[in-house]
């Protein structure tokens, strides 16, 4: 993740959703906002065990608005209120692990083919641990321990059958190349034309739990009872309940291609790969409620079971 607005609705599911174990959290740009808001997060979600990674170097960057000028930032200001729930001291990420070790350690702990990798911005550490030779937690490559442990890579990006979509081209399209060309083992795609007309947010922040951080992010990014498009979270469902009520398979056969500039096409004919892409099984509106409800419950049944303010 790179922590967006979407991100921070996407680690509420995560943190609430009932039969989640969350394993690990990097982040995949190099903000020390960005982890010190994610710390502040899980901390608060009653997660400040789970392992935190952070791109490097550390810079102070944080997201502005400079493409339509109305949303507001909000890393830094959850990062600085919730402080005291974070596992990392204010104004310090040193304490962020290396992501490709963090991936490397995770999946060798875990049993096989039982890890669920979930992408939700760009693809610069999932290169970084295909390219990763053995170390102190596993003997195996990367690409060995992606084979052996993970069960399926969920990403969000890209459009389909074809597109150029931001978190593909954004930041290191090559590394995204590198990831979607050459993952052994099964790919979910769930694209922009997904997520693009599906608008959640706006009850969590005019009826969600007064102390929540992402009631107050999402406040902070769109404004009161405003909604925003819903990638992340609709990706996270997905990586949470499979198809489920939410999702259909958009393709037959075929895989996935990204090209060097991040474009992408799906090639229809090729076979022996194990990729496909979703669409919407339901309204984008039905979509909506119920990422909506999910948020909210996840949102008040944690307030409620820490005492905190509803």
């Amino acid at each position: 993740m790179s922590l967006t607005l979407s991100d921070a609705g996407a680690l509420l599911l995560a943190c609430t959703h009932p039969g989640v174990k969350l394993l690990g959290v990097n982040i995949n740009y190099p903000s020390a906002y960005g982890g010190l808001a994610a710390s502040g997060l899980l901390g608060y979600y009653n997660h400040a065990h789970v392992p935190l990674g952070l791109k490097r170097p550390f810079t102070n960057a944080t997201f502005f608005d400079d493409y339509e000028y109305k949303n507001g930032e909000y890393a830094s200001k959850v990062a600085y209120h919730w402080r005291h729930n974070a596992s990392l001291p204010w104004g310090d990420v040193s304490g962020t692990w290396d992501p490709v070790e963090l991936y490397r350690k995770v999946l060798s702990e875990q049993q096989d083919h039982a890890v669920t990798v979930t992408s939700i911005g760009f693809l610069d550490n999932l290169s970084g641990l295909l390219s990763s030779g053995p170390d102190a937690y596993s003997p195996r490559t990367g690409r060995q321990l992606v084979m052996e442990k993970v069960k399926e890579l969920v990403v969000m990006g890209g459009s389909y059958p074809t597109g150029y979509e931001f978190n593909f081209f954004g930041y290191n399209s090559s590394a995204t190349a590198h990831v979607v060309n050459t993952w052994p083992g099964p790919i979910t795609f769930i694209g922009d034309q997904v997520g693009r007309r599906v608008f959640t947010g706006a009850p969590l922040t005019s009826d969600g739990p007064e102390g929540d951080p992402v009631r107050a992010a999402y406040t902070w990014y769109s404004g009161y009872n405003k909604s925003r498009n819903s990638w992340d979270p609709l990706t996270v469902m997905y990586a949470i309940e499979g198809l489920g009520r939410l999702f259909y398979v958009g393709n037959d056969t075929g895989r996935n291609h990204v090209y060097p500039d991040g474009r992408n096409a799906w090639r229809q004919g090729d076979t022996g790969w194990k990729h496909q892409y979703l669409e919407l099984a339901v309204s984008e509106q039905m979509a909506a409620d119920i990422i909506d409800d999910r948020l909210m419950q996840g949102a008040i049944n944690h307030a409620h079971c820490n005492h905190y303010p509803i």
